[in-house]
């Protein structure tokens, strides 16, 4: 066997080794972990240096994935990739194969990363495209007098991401915590400068006696108009794409089918000459 053929089978003996150990861990600490796996062993600690929770939290994944569950499957994977490693390496040569030997188990390491963050990117669209609606709420609601956290219990009642993370800022106030603590922390949940923007308008409202309506208000125009801009050029970006394919692909077809109907049509075509 070559050196790559060599490096891709120690590949995917450590990766099962890791898998091993990593399952004893789990074992001795009887499975009544919060991650699922000894939080006081190397796993845990090199999840936590990996950056997983913060990973899940942001895909949202429910039922909540486990620490454990994510390491066993960039371990699962990085098995895979070596056994893919063994299957081509063998038809490459010189540099490319000692290349797909280390690289392919490295891909399958980073799959599960790949495919959260691929999550979240998504469940950060649904909840951004639900906060108009929501600000809206949010103001009529301040308008009647209502306060914030009545609106969040409100709007905590429906379903999507943005209820999620509102339903857990509406269990915190419950259990007590103050609402500049309850807006801080949801705004380190949930990435970006919308959420930002309403925890920041409820703030400037609590502590200066700023109106809330109007602010939240302009915030649903803005955002709209944001959003109504964003649409707009995704389909300018489209259409060359579109016209792209109608030159490469509609039209050389038609092109073709009219030259098989002359060249099937010659006789007739051609009888008078």
């Amino acid at each position: 066997m070559s050196l790559a053929g060599c490096l891709a089978a120690l590949a995917v003996l450590a990766a099962c080794a890791g898998g091993h150990e990593l399952l004893v861990a789990h074992r001795a600490a009887g499975g009544r972990s919060r991650f699922g796996l000894g939080e006081s062993g190397r796993a845990a600690s090199a999840a936590l240096r990996l950056g997983l929770p913060a990973r899940i939290a942001r895909a949202g994944v429910q039922p909540p994935l486990s620490l454990g569950a994510v390491l066993l499957g960039k371990l699962a994977f990085t098995a895979i990739g070596g056994f893919t490693a063994l299957a081509v390496v063998p038809a490459a040569s010189g540099r490319i194969a000692l290349l797909v030997a280390v690289a392919m188990p490295a891909a399958g390491f980073f799959v599960p990363d790949a495919l959260l963050e691929r999550r979240a990117r998504l469940r950060s669209r649904r909840l951004l495209a639900a906060l108009p609606d929501a600000f809206d709420l949010l103001a009529v609601g301040a308008a009647s007098g209502r306060s914030p956290a009545a609106g969040f219990a409100e709007l905590a009642r429906a379903r999507g991401p943005l209820a999620d993370e509102l339903r857990m800022t509406v269990a915190e106030l419950s259990c007590g915590r103050p609402l500049a603590e309850a807006l801080q922390l949801l705004r380190g949940r949930v990435a970006g400068g919308e959420i930002a923007g309403l925890c920041a308008v409820i703030e400037r409202s609590s502590r200066y006696g700023s109106p809330l309506a109007a602010q939240l208000r302009r915030q649903s125009s803005a955002l709209r108009r944001d959003q109504r801009r964003a649409v707009e050029e995704r389909a300018a970006r489209a259409a060359p794409k579109i016209q792209l394919v109608v030159a490469l692909v509609l039209v050389p077809s038609v092109l073709l089918m009219i030259a098989a109907t002359l060249i099937a049509n010659a006789d007739v075509l051609l009888g008078g000459f």
